[in-house]
């Protein structure tokens, strides 16, 4: 499988599913257009990702795969991304505290054909809710840098994962990748 992504997580997780990566990172324009929902971009920029590679990558052989993937938090239409310093993870955490937010990842899988290349393109969102949260507890948990590099400043296999009063969805989509979903892909698009 080649993986478009430099995400430690994905990589972690695919890699615990069984599979053998080849890691080609894709660099593309992640800016959102105008009117574009959450679920929207990250399906774009899923399938931007996996088209970046294939174009870097070369043709996929038939018993290839390539996965392009993209995840975001959003709470009310409004995206959370990665913080940009201490100040804006602690603004994101306070918006987030008892709240119920989304984490919605877009897959794009290329596979590999004897004629053509296949594509399967999908969204898994997860529901999280956080407890109420304490200044002195954002504050604190943002000092441990985990938040810095994180959408949403958070990471729910980390320290917040204290936070998280409920989850309806993927727990590994929040980490960063619906492995259960692209496994069902995956094996149906074998049998098709």
């Amino acid at each position: 499988m080649i993986l478009a992504s430099a995400s430690p997580r994905r990589k972690e997780l695919l890699e615990r599913a069984g599979f053998a990566l080849t890691i080609i990172p894709a660099d593309v324009d992640e800016t959102r257009l105008p009117d574009e929902g959450p679920v929207d971009l990250v399906a774009r920029l899923a399938t931007l990702k996996a088209h970046a590679c294939l174009d870097a990558y070369g043709n996929l052989a038939p018993s290839e795969t390539l996965i392009g993937a993209d995840t975001i938090v959003w709470l009310d239409d409004d995206i959370l991304g990665k913080p940009t310093d201490d100040a804006d993870a602690v603004r994101m955490l306070r918006e987030l505290s008892g709240r119920t937010h989304h984490v919605s990842t877009g897959v794009c899988l290329l596979m590999g054909g004897t004629d053509h290349v296949r594509e399967c393109v999908f969204v898994e969102t997860s529901h999280v809710t956080f407890r109420s949260l304490a200044d002195e507890e954002i504050r604190a948990y943002v000092a441990t840098g985990e938040p810095l590099d994180k959408a949403g400043s958070y990471a729910i296999q980390g320290g917040a994962r204290k936070y998280v009063e409920r989850l309806e969805g993927d727990y590994d989509n929040v980490v960063g990748l619906p492995v259960k979903r692209v496994l069902h892909e995956l094996g149906s698009a074998h049998l098709s």
